[in-house]
């Protein structure tokens, strides 16, 4: 059995105009299940194939309170599109942003809702991820965060070191996730967080069971009235286990 990364589910006190906004950032098709539901996924897409992690943006009243542990890295191709790029996420609502980072050669910005994301200086590494280069998620140990999710998905590790590490896909397209070590840890629960799903026939519950094997845990959730299981990583990360697709 295996998982894989589908979607990043992203709370929003306004998920159509959050929608909207990231839609026109990724150049992204807009679609909804449901009132308080926005889905965002590329034009053409065949949902869940792995040459893109998806968007879910979830209606929550609850404002956003401190640094978010999971963000998006947005990629480029020259120093002229990501200026480009900057300027025109700043037409769009996003504000530059200030976590600390000093003098970068990236840029950090937040969305209308105060999410955090990176505009990436132009790398190699990311020339075929699409618009979304990684999906980066703080964290206070790389390598145990790397060892929990190479077994928990049938993605691939591509580097493992103290400070940082990176999985992509088994089949070696769309972005990467990463594991970046950060001073502060977890305080708050996470209003963007990782969805992952088991392969179609694959059994929900008992891929649950092997989650919780490798050191996921329960996070005290009241689960009663949904069809998915919220769990955390080793370090209390929240995520979902979706049902097989």
């Amino acid at each position: 059995m295996a998982t894989r990364l589908v979607q990043i589910n992203m709370k929003a006190r306004d998920d159509s105009a959050l929608g909207r906004f990231w839609a026109e950032a990724l150049g992204w098709g807009v679609d909804s299940e449901g009132p308080g539901v926005t889905n965002l996924e590329p034009l053409g897409f065949s949902y869940p194939d792995p040459s893109a992690v998806c968007i879910d943006l979830i209606a929550r009243p609850e404002p956003k309170t401190v640094k978010n542990r999971v963000h998006l890295d947005l990629a480029t191709t020259s120093a002229a599109h990501q200026a480009e790029l900057v300027s025109r996420l700043r037409d769009l609502g996003a504000t530059l942003a200030d976590v600390g980072q000093g003098d970068v050669p990236w840029t950090v910005m937040a969305d209308p809702e105060g999410n955090e994301f990176c505009v990436l200086e132009p790398r190699p590494i990311y020339r075929d991820t699409g618009p979304i280069a990684a999906v980066v998620v703080d964290c206070t140990d790389p390598r145990a965060m790397a060892r929990f999710w190479d077994e928990a998905m049938d993605w691939k590790l591509h580097e493992v070191g103290g400070d940082q590490a990176s999985m992509r896909s088994a089949q070696g397209v769309g972005p990467y996730l990463e594991f970046v070590r950060t001073p502060d840890t977890k305080t708050v629960w996470n209003r963007v967080h990782l969805d992952i799903s088991p392969y179609r026939g694959d059994d929900p519950a008992a891929e649950g069971a092997r989650l919780r094997a490798l050191g996921a845990t329960d996070p005290g959730i009241d689960q009663s009235g949904i069809s998915w299981t919220i769990l955390a990583d080793p370090e209390g990360n929240e995520f979902c286990l979706l049902s097989p697709r």
